[in-house]
């Protein structure tokens, strides 16, 4: 049975995306803990993060690394976050968060939803620093 990722990554469930390649997709979270936070997730399905290829990890990481640029670019924080949980769904996924504070990144205090406009304007941003990257 596919993943709700696969299922956003194939249309089948709206995402808001910011990036897609051959390899991987980032898209908006819908329980964000912060404005922008990015979930960078391969195509291909895998539970956990160390059980893909490394050239598959390495390029996800690198992805990640983008999004962050622009993240920084876009909102000014502090510092761009990432973490590798796997629990909440089990389809490999990088959560790209712009953070104030180590307080700001505890699961428990995601928004419960989020407002579609939100969601544009904050991958609007990230696309338009994405852009100015090459």
């Amino acid at each position: 049975m596919a993943t709700i990722f696969t299922r956003i990554i194939n249309g089948e469930i709206p995402g808001t995306f910011v990036h897609r390649d051959d390899r991987c997709v980032a898209f908006l979270s819908i329980n964000p803990l912060a404005h922008g936070h990015t979930l960078v997730v391969p195509i291909e399905e895998y539970d956990h993060w160390i059980d893909m290829p490394a050239h598959l990890s390495a390029h996800l990481f690198e992805v990640s690394r983008r999004i962050g640029v622009a993240q920084q670019a876009a909102f000014k924080p502090e510092r761009i976050a990432v973490i590798i949980a796997g629990y909440e769904v089990p389809h490999t996924h990088i959560h790209v968060i712009p953070s104030e504070h180590m307080g700001q990144l505890n699961f428990a205090n995601a928004a419960a939803s989020i407002d579609r406009d939100a969601l544009e304007s904050a991958a609007h941003s990230i696309r338009v620093a994405l852009q100015a990257q090459g």
